[in-house]
């Protein structure tokens, strides 16, 4: 069924809007994905604060012109969808990197826009298997208290030594 051009300029609209707010913006290709994997994806990124939409790629496009990101658009073979979120800037790639996981190649990373500027598919899968920021607080921790917990565990030998 084809979409009427008030709806098209809807979409583009929404499209256009959702990006200015967003701080990283992820590509989706999708292929043999159920109603059910998608329903279910949908709701593990709206938990982690993260949109998803569906859309043409000639109204994608359009929107994605109206932002005036640097570079040029990636390829985007296929069926294509577009995550994004206001938040944390890793959370949409990550999101549909670790779903896709689970799928056995039903979903891709395209590409996306990070910090205005577009990326490829390569980059945007660099960015989702970076860890967590609860996980690289950790992360920064240990790193912290390796040195300490080195020379509480050296004076430990040394004291077991004169005794």
């Amino acid at each position: 069924m084809a979409i009427t051009k008030d709806k098209k300029r809807e979409i583009v609209a929404k499209l256009a809007e959702a990006f200015t707010d967003a701080s990283a913006i992820v590509f989706v290709g999708f292929t043999k994905l159920t109603v059910a994997d998608a329903s279910k994806m949908r709701a593990q990124l709206k938990d982690a604060g993260v949109r998803y939409f569906v859309a043409k790629k000639t109204l994608l496009r359009l929107a994605l012109k109206e932002q005036g990101y640097e570079g040029e658009v990636p390829s985007l073979p296929g069926e294509v969808a577009v995550a994004w979120t206001s938040n944390e800037v890793t959370a949409p790639a990550h999101g549909v990197y670790e779903y896709g996981k689970k799928l056995k190649g039903a979903l891709k990373l395209l590409g996306g826009v990070f910090e205005g500027v577009f990326i490829d598919a390569e980059k945007a899968l660099a960015i989702a298997t970076i860890p967590p920021m609860p996980v690289l607080r950790g992360m920064f921790l240990n790193v912290i208290n390796s040195p300490i917990q080195g020379l509480v565990v050296a004076l430990d030998q040394i004291s077991k030594k004169k005794q």
